[in-house]
This record gives C-alpha cells, structure tokens and sequence, in this order.
C-alpha cells in the first residue's frame, strides 16, 4: 500500500470513530437524553477542520489531480461521486455548527434538527468511506503510474505540513478522543447498520 494512501485510510478510522460517537449523540438525544450545546459544535468542528480541512482537502488538491492526469474524468465517475458526496456532507456539517453556535440549552427544534443531520451525515459519510477504502483507493493505485504515485506521497507529505501550519491537528485530535469518551461507541456498530442510515457501501455501481 502506497505512503498516503495508508495515512488517509489511518485518517478514516478516526472519522469512523468520531461518526460512531455523533450517531451515539443523536440517539441520546432522540431518547430524550440532555446534550450540550457545546458538544454538537464540537462535532461540527472536528468534521470541518479535519475530516474536510485536513482529510478531504488532501483528498481533492492532491489524490484527485492525479487520478485525473491518468485519466479520471473530473466531472463524471468516481471522482465526480466523491466530489458530490464531499458537498453534501458539508452542508449538514455546517447545520450542526450552526445550532452548536447558538446559546443556552438546546431547544426541542434544535434537537430535532442534531438528529435530522445526524442521520443525513453518518450514513453518508461512512458509506463514502467505504467506497473509498474498497474502491477508490486500490483503483487509483492501479491506475496511477509507480514514479507518479511517488510525487503524490510525497505531495501529500507537504500538504499535510502546510495544514499543521493553519491548524492544530493534534488538538483535533484530542477533541476526537473527547467526543469518543463522552459518547463512547463502537465503530462496527455502524458497519452492522449499514451506517444507521441503510446505505449500501462498498459497491462499485455507486461509483
């Protein structure tokens, strides 16, 4: 396995575990359970700065322009699914940063929507995932030349050092490893339900 495939697919378990968590925190809440305001924006950064800052930017600034130099089209397949998908999710990351900004107790309306994005997010993005650690990523390191995926690696080596210069990654980090012993749960779980959400992962007709 290529260098920065591995590191994006070390960097999946992390947004699968924190996923896991979000998918505990909605059922809590859906259970009439109290919820901070706080952790839901925490959620909502955690998913904005690393999964799509950090994990997702690398993604499409660098994995993508290759796949396209070996003749991925952009605006059809997989990479266009990908894309599509990376949108989508940011949009109900960025309902949960907005209730998370909010003041005081979360309201019933604003738990109810916790739970709406929760559920529209969690199947979406481990399925997303999935598809990429199954597909995607051994289709690109088939595809993609040996002296190419070398300037990759090494590409995604300085992407993720220019990212620490804007971010705090080890800081996100552990507010991921916060979230996981507040809402403590078991990533498998999401496996076995399909993402909680009945996604079919993992299936090349979805690329």
């Amino acid at each position: 396995m290529r260098k920065c495939v591995e590191s994006m697919m070390q960097e999946h378990e992390l947004i699968v575990q924190v996923l896991a968590s979000l998918q505990a925190l909605a059922e809590k809440l859906a259970a009439g359970g109290p919820v901070a305001r706080q952790d839901v924006a925490d959620f909502g950064r955690f998913f904005r700065d690393f999964a799509d800052k950090c994990h997702h930017g690398k993604e499409e600034d660098r994995l993508f322009v290759k796949m396209e130099e070996a003749g991925f089209p952009h605006d059809s397949g997989p990479i266009a699914v990908m894309l599509a998908e990376h949108d989508a999710g940011r949009q109900a990351v960025r309902g949960l940063l907005e209730i998370g900004a909010g003041s005081g107790p979360l309201s019933q309306a604003e738990s109810s929507r916790t739970i709406d994005y929760a559920g529209q997010f969690v199947p979406l993005l481990y399925a997303h995932i999935q598809k990429e650690n199954n597909i995607l990523y051994p289709m690109a390191q088939n595809i993609i030349p040996p002296e190419e995926f070398d300037r990759l690696d090494q590409a995604c080596e300085a992407f993720d050092l220019e990212i620490r210069a804007r971010l705090d990654v080890a800081a996100l980090k552990e507010l991921a490893a916060g979230l996981a012993r507040r809402y403590p749960a078991d990533p498998a779980s999401l496996a076995v339900c399909g993402g909680c959400g009945g996604a079919n992962v993992g299936s090349p007709r979805h690329l």
